[in-house]
């Protein structure tokens, strides 16, 4: 990744995407991390993370991480996800935060030099574009190393910069189990956790 020591850098990493992304390479995030590594490659003016929550139900598994996060130097923005059914009759949760990750970015970019985006989502090749027109970089994060890859083809190739998520898992990544969070405020892990 090419950052300058001057680089006033923002993050925004779209939760549900890093997560499946990281699910599907078997890696555990340590956040905590993730942050310091930032910090070291210049001027880390902000750091967004974005996840709908199920509001209805009595206890949502991304909440701990959510509490974590923002008590921990993330902005956090979060929605109510919205029910559900799919083809097969099962309950699921969808909560889409394009929209609020395409506005702050684009308000972002009147004060950053460098905007990194962790998601594979096609959508924001328009978005990122658009930045790089106001002189920012934008460095995506995500990966296709995983079956099927997770980041498309299009972004790639929009970002000044592409990094795939297993390159940085010795650098942000935990061993399985272990956390940067304490024991007591650890989300449960299952697979429909993320929305």
């Amino acid at each position: 990744m090419a950052f300058y020591p001057t680089d006033k850098i923002a993050l925004f990493i779209d939760g549900a995407n890093l997560y499946a992304a990281a699910k599907s390479l078997n890696l555990d995030l340590d956040y905590r991390k993730l942050l310091e590594e930032f910090q070291k490659r210049g001027i880390l003016i902000r750091a967004y993370y974005y996840t709908a929550i199920a509001e209805d139900q009595d206890y949502s598994p991304i909440r701990p991480l959510v509490d974590w996060l923002d008590y921990n130097g993330f902005t956090v923005v979060t929605k109510p996800a919205r029910e559900y059914t799919d083809a097969a009759g099962r309950k699921r949760l969808r909560g889409d935060m394009d929209i609020e990750i395409a506005v702050d970015v684009l308000a972002m970019a009147a004060h950053a030099d460098h905007v990194v985006l962790f998601s594979g989502d096609g959508d924001f090749r328009r978005l990122v574009e658009a930045v790089q027109a106001k002189g920012v970089r934008v460095t995506v994060v995500s990966t296709m190393k995983s079956q099927p890859a997770m980041a498309s083809d299009d972004l790639r190739r929009q970002a000044d910069t592409f990094v795939d998520l297993q390159d940085l898992a010795s650098i942000i990544g935990r061993p399985r189990g272990a956390s940067a969070m304490p024991r007591f405020l650890q989300p449960a892990q299952d697979e429909d956790d993320e929305v």
